[in-house]
């Protein structure tokens, strides 16, 4: 046993490993951009097949975890390719795989400040800045959590406690308590409030317009309504964007209705909110500064590797009021406000300090590489719906605002069937990976486009296959 730990913990072994693996994923990165036809977005196969495969690997002795490494990126989606075009998965800088490296290494915990000193101070540097570039005061503040999901459900728990003592005292008899969000929001909201206990009949759902925003006309008439029926609104959600489609919502109308009726304004930012670094984009944003929280995924528009959301409080002393209680073990002070004990905020007690990949990449590049990272990816897109647009056999769903597209090949009949099985034969050969989503009923192509070496030249291809397929199908 202890010649097996010795080896496991052998610094030369690592050193060595070390020195191959950088090597490895260098030809991968270096191969991202290759031309050749073997080279795909997913090497897709069958789930059952899959499973089988990595059965019969787990019985087999590995003689080297490089083999396994390799394995594990031939069977994987390849986010850098330039063809990948699927869900909204950033390809990470490279810096990021190094200071992911470091965070393995020290592997901190950040529920109390000695356990994450570097981490917690990280944490509190960068939430504080991105807080300034959205606009916010100097109150405001935050911190790192794990996903957009635990991210909307804390500001969401923010948002009850700002208006009742439901986290001490439990439900007042009769007090049903509701939210008001676009039907087009992520279901990580509807989730949120199911499990907060406000169930189905708490989830107001907003109708959109055709740009699949949601209908600010209607927030009154939603919320009379739900007074009307004994509901308690304690928040109203807007979208920077949707999921579906990318589409932000009207944010000053919004906080304009919040303020009238002392609603708590919370905005899911999670994809679309960095356009705030962008002089060109900063406007599809406005108004951002007038919500009571935010939720910012710095793994999806800011290139950083998942999981890694900042949360973001207009005030930051409402962190502390969501999980305010005891803990002895940990914190000397058990009501004070201390930012540099993240548990006190946070759902999370051990968690990852992500904060040190974004930190890396600001140190290292500055924040003008966000800035070009978003203009890259909305200026394609926007030549992307212009060789859709041009094209008779294709039709937009809605002219995108960020980096979302959603689009379909025309069809005279079984229209929907048609677009599912383009894709399904799209993702069976592998050279691009794009999604599907429903919209108004009808099915649709989805491309996100967050590669920003992704070229006009890929776009056209794309193109081509999908009319390739829809022949061939049409034929059969």
């Amino acid at each position: 046993m202890d010649n097996i730990l010795e080896q496991a913990y052998s610094a030369e072994s690592f050193r060595r490993q070390g020195h191959e693996l950088i090597d490895m994923l260098a030809d991968y990165l270096a191969d991202a951009t290759a031309d050749r036809e073997d080279v795909r977005a997913i090497p897709w196969l069958d789930p059952d097949k899959q499973l089988a495969y990595w059965q019969e690997d787990f019985q087999k002795p590995l003689a080297k975890p490089l083999d396994l490494f390799q394995d594990v990126i031939a069977k994987s989606i390849q986010v850098h390719r330039k063809r990948y075009m699927g869900h909204q998965t950033t390809p990470t800088l490279p810096v990021t795989i190094l200071s992911s490296a470091v965070t393995a290494a020290l592997n901190q915990g950040m529920g109390v400040y000695e356990m994450g000193m570097v981490g917690n101070t990280l944490e509190k540097v960068m939430t504080e800045y991105l807080a300034m570039k959205l606009g916010f005061g100097r109150e405001a503040s935050g911190f790192i959590t794990s996903g957009g999901s635990l991210g909307n459900l804390t500001a969401l728990l923010a948002a009850r406690a700002a208006g009742s003592n439901v986290w001490n005292s439990g439900y007042e008899d009769g007090k049903r308590l509701a939210v008001l969000v676009s039907e087009e929001a992520h279901y990580c909201i509807d989730r949120a409030a199911r499990i907060m206990g406000l169930g189905s009949e708490g989830i107001i759902k907003v109708p959109v317009n055709m740009k699949f925003q949601m209908r600010t006309d209607l927030l009154e008439q939603c919320y009379q309504q739900a007074v009307s029926e004994g509901k308690h609104v304690i928040c109203v959600v807007g979208c920077a964007g949707t999921t579906s489609t990318g589409s932000y919502d009207d944010l000053e109308a919004i906080a304009s209705f919040s303020q009238q009726h002392n609603i708590w304004f919370h905005i899911d930012g999670a994809h679309g909110a960095p356009a705030a670094f962008s002089p060109k984009y900063k406007h599809l944003v406005k108004g951002v500064e007038k919500a009571d929280s935010v939720v910012v995924d710095y793994h999806k528009m800011m290139m950083t590797p998942s999981l890694s959301t900042a949360l973001i409080f207009k005030h930051g002393g409402d962190a502390y009021k969501t999980f305010s209680q005891r803990a002895q073990y940990l914190w000397t002070e058990q009501e004070s406000e201390e930012w540099y004990n993240g548990g006190k905020r946070s759902f999370e007690c051990t968690k990852a300090m992500s904060a040190l990949n974004v930190y890396t990449i600001f140190r290292t590049y500055g924040e003008d590489v966000f800035k070009e990272n978003i203009e890259q990816l909305y200026g394609i897109t926007t030549t992307f719906a212009g060789l859709l647009s041009s094209n008779p056999n294709f039709e937009l769903a809605y002219e995108p605002q960020c980096n979302i597209v959603c689009f379909r090949y025309k069809a005279e009949a079984n229209q929907d069937k048609l677009n599912q099985n383009i894709r399904k034969l799209l993702l069976e050969e592998g050279r691009f990976y794009i999604v599907q989503t429903v919209l108004s009923g009808q099915t649709y192509l989805r491309v996100s486009l967050m590669n920003p070496l992704t070229t006009e030249s890929e776009l056209h291809t794309l193109l081509s296959k999908i009319e390739e397929k829809a022949s061939f199908l049409i034929a059969v």
